[in-house]
């Protein structure tokens, strides 16, 4: 086992849906607390994290879309949504000993920092791990594109998409037996055969600023540190 983690500075997007738990709605505090287990124990080799937690749990703004409503004010509410999460989020932090700040795409200083990228670099440079809320600020992008412009924005060495299952595949596994699983596959490989991995703006982004996109399954305890130890099951998005 190397005596150093693989990476010094990570992005890491976790699914509202994560912070359910066996819940159908709302935020499991005990899987937010696991969560932030697991950042700490990143923090614990020395890794500088930012976080971006997306809204599904809470809201969706295409489902406003989908029925016929303004799809701009549905994606304005899914926002509020990560807000929510990212507060849940750091106060689960705070409890393990890590020290956090939120920092919002949505100027509401009441309840949290607003965005900058030279404050967001400050904060991790000092150690503190970043939550990033609101999206990117504008409808239309999804938290995955909100995560690899956060990525390229802190200057991260990896992205990585904590989702449902431990990496990338041809079909999903939970409806197709057959389906092929991926150690490594390409962003371009990935564009190409339409793969559901983030976005098709979240992939070409971290395309283009060289970011290799770590997908892995958000459920398993201590996973996110065994990866960066080298070790771990995970699917690696890159070029090289």
């Amino acid at each position: 086992m190397p005596n150093k983690p693989i990476y010094r500075r990570v992005l890491l997007k976790a699914s509202g849906e994560a912070l359910m738990g066996e819940q159908g709605f709302g935020i499991d505090v005990s899987v937010a607390d696991r969560i932030a287990a697991d950042i700490k124990e990143a923090r614990s080799m020395g890794v500088e994290v930012g976080v971006v937690i997306g809204g599904g749990n809470i809201f969706r703004g295409v489902a406003v879309a989908s029925k016929g409503g303004d799809r701009v004010t549905g994606d304005h509410m899914g926002m509020l949504a990560t807000i929510i999460n990212s507060l849940a989020l750091r106060t689960s932090l705070i409890k393990a000993g890590v020290d956090a700040v939120v920092l919002s795409a949505i100027a509401m200083p009441e309840l949290c920092e607003s965005f900058s990228q030279r404050q967001a670099t400050a904060y991790m440079d000092a150690g503190k791990v970043v939550i990033f809320a609101g999206g990117t600020g504008n409808p239309f992008f999804t938290t995955d594109s909100a995560a690899a412009l956060r990525a390229a924005e802190i200057g991260a060495d990896a992205l990585f998409k904590g989702t449902q299952v431990d990496g990338v595949y041809s079909a999903d596994p939970k409806k197709d037996p057959n389906a092929k699983r991926f150690e490594k596959i390409t962003h371009a490989e990935v564009l190409r055969e339409g793969l559901a991995v983030m976005d098709t703006a979240a992939i070409a982004l971290a395309r283009e600023n060289n970011i290799p996109i770590i997908v892995y399954s958000i459920h398993e305890t201590g996973g996110f540190g065994a990866i960066l130890r080298g070790e771990g099951r995970c699917t690696v998005v890159s070029e090289t």
